[in-house]
C-alpha cells in the first residue's frame, strides 16, 4: 500500500512535467496551495480523495488513465534507487543557489523518509524554512553555517547534524566554493491502534 501511495506523488510530478505545467499552475487549477502539491509530489503527504481528484482534473488526464499507470504493489525485502530515477525537487519558495535532488524516498507503517542531495552555491540566498520532519544532514563537501532558531553552527566536510525541522532553519554558504550535503527527512505518521 505504501508503494502505491508514494507512486501517486511521483505520477503527479511525471504528468505535470510531461505537460509542461508548473506547481503553481496545478495548484491554482486544483484550488490548493503550492506547498501541498510539492509535499504530495515528494511523498511527504497523502491527499484526500476530493483533493486528489481536483489535482487529476488540473493535470487534464482521465482518472482511469491516472490510476492505471501507477505501480502495482507487492512485498519486497529491499529497495533500490537508481541514479537515473533521481529528480530535481521543485521548491514552492524562492531559493537562489539551492538545488535539491531527490535520491530516495519510502513510506513505511509509522514513518516516511526521503533522502535528498542538497547543493548550495556561494552567495546563495534563502529565508529560514520549517518542515514537518526530523532532519539529518551529513556534509559531503565544503563548509556551511547552519542557522537553527537563534543559533548558528559551522559544519565542515564529514560533520553531521540532526534536528527538529519545525524549528526555523537554513544552511548558509559563506565560502567561495559550492558545498553539498546528504539530507534525510524523517516524517512521523499517526499509527492507528
Amino acid at each position: 500500500m505504501e508503494d502505491y501511495i508514494i507512486g501517486i506523488g511521483k505520477r503527479i510530478r511525471e504528468i505535470r512535467k510531461e505537460k509542461g505545467l508548473t506547481i503553481n499552475t496545478v495548484a491554482a487549477n486544483a484550488g490548493v496551495s503550492n506547498g501541498l502539491i510539492s509535499r504530495i509530489e515528494n511523498g511527504r503527504t497523502i491527499p484526500s480523495l476530493p483533493v486528489l481528484l481536483n489535482i487529476i482534473n488540473a493535470l487534464e488526464i482521465g482518472v482511469a488513465a491516472f490510476f492505471n499507470s501507477l505501480p502495482q504493489t507487492g512485498k519486497i525485502a529491499f529497495f533500490i534507487s537508481r541514479k537515473g530515477e533521481n529528480s530535481i525537487i521543485e521548491k514552492e519558495d524562492d531559493a537562489k543557489g539551492f538545488q535539491y535532488k531527490s535520491i530516495f524516498g519510502k513510506s513505511l507503517a509509522s514513518i516516511a523518509f526521503e533522502a535528498v542531495l542538497l547543493e548550495i552555491q556561494p552567495g546563495s540566498e534563502r529565508a529560514k524554512v520549517e518542515t514537518d520532519a526530523y532532519e539529518f544532514k551529513y556534509m559531503l563537501s565544503g563548509k556551511c553555517v547552519y542557522s537553527i532558531g537563534e543559533e548558528e553552527v559551522t559544519l565542515n566536510e564529514g560533520d553531521s547534524i540532526f534536528f527538529d525541522g519545525r524549528i526555523p532553519h537554513v544552511p548558509i554558504n559563506r565560502s567561495d566554493a559550492p558545498t553539498s550535503m546528504l539530507v534525510l527527512y524523517f516524517y512521523l505518521k499517526d499509527v492507528e491502534s
